[in-house]
């Protein structure tokens, strides 16, 4: 073989190689990520820059109320099924390769970072402006303070089997399970970890 052909092929499986390492690191251990939106805040501000964690999905472990994830955005931006409280996911894609390019890609998919409140099971209330969880009202130290929580839809629910109850820390500003319905463990994406971006900032995120 031609000893600059031979450089070349060797040159492409090392590349081959590499890709494929950082897109099995990406899917199932975590990746990095760059806030875009605000309903974190004050907990996480636009611009931010994260590592989100995806070994809870990897292994089949459980979240726990208070983590902070993210999470496949439903087909639909409002389900008001009061009998079914959960968000609707229409959209599947057909054949490997939309699914490589969907599911491990994630191009063209669009994901939602908030905080679990409810798990499977906990009843939920949102009134006077407060989160009450199994009858007690929560006590939520993330928020800013003087943040109420308010819906117009959801207000009254017990999380079915299989779902999450999640919430943006922003609450005026954030589009989520008041509206959406409950989000199902299995379109739960990943974890939030750390932040690495600003330095100033640099640590786990809670």
């Amino acid at each position: 073989m031609d000893p600059k052909l031979k450089n070349i092929l060797e040159w492409a499986y090392c590349i081959i190689i590499a890709v494929g390492l950082a897109l099995l690191v990406r899917y199932y251990l975590g990746t990095p990520t760059i806030v875009q939106q605000t309903s974190m805040v004050s907990t996480l501000q636009p611009g931010e820059r994260l590592i989100l964690s995806r070994i809870t999905r990897t292994t089949k472990g459980e979240y726990q109320r208070g983590d902070i994830i993210t999470f496949e955005a439903p087909s639909s931006i409002k389900n008001l099924d009061y009998d079914n409280p959960v968000a609707i996911y229409e959209y599947e894609p057909k054949g490997w390769f939309s699914k490589f390019v969907y599911k491990v890609l994630e191009i063209g998919k669009t994901s939602y970072i908030k905080r679990i409140i409810g798990m499977p099971g906990d009843h939920i209330l949102i009134q006077d402006g407060k989160v009450f969880l199994n009858g007690e009202e929560l006590e939520e130290p993330y928020l800013a303070e003087g943040v109420k929580t308010y819906s117009n839809d959801y207000t009254d629910i017990t999380v079915p089997e299989g779902y999450v109850f999640a919430m943006g820390d922003n609450r005026e500003y954030s589009k989520d399970c008041r509206s959406l319905g409950c989000i199902p463990i299995d379109k739960i994406e990943s974890k939030v970890w750390i932040r690495f971006w600003p330095l100033t900032k640099f640590g786990k995120v809670e």
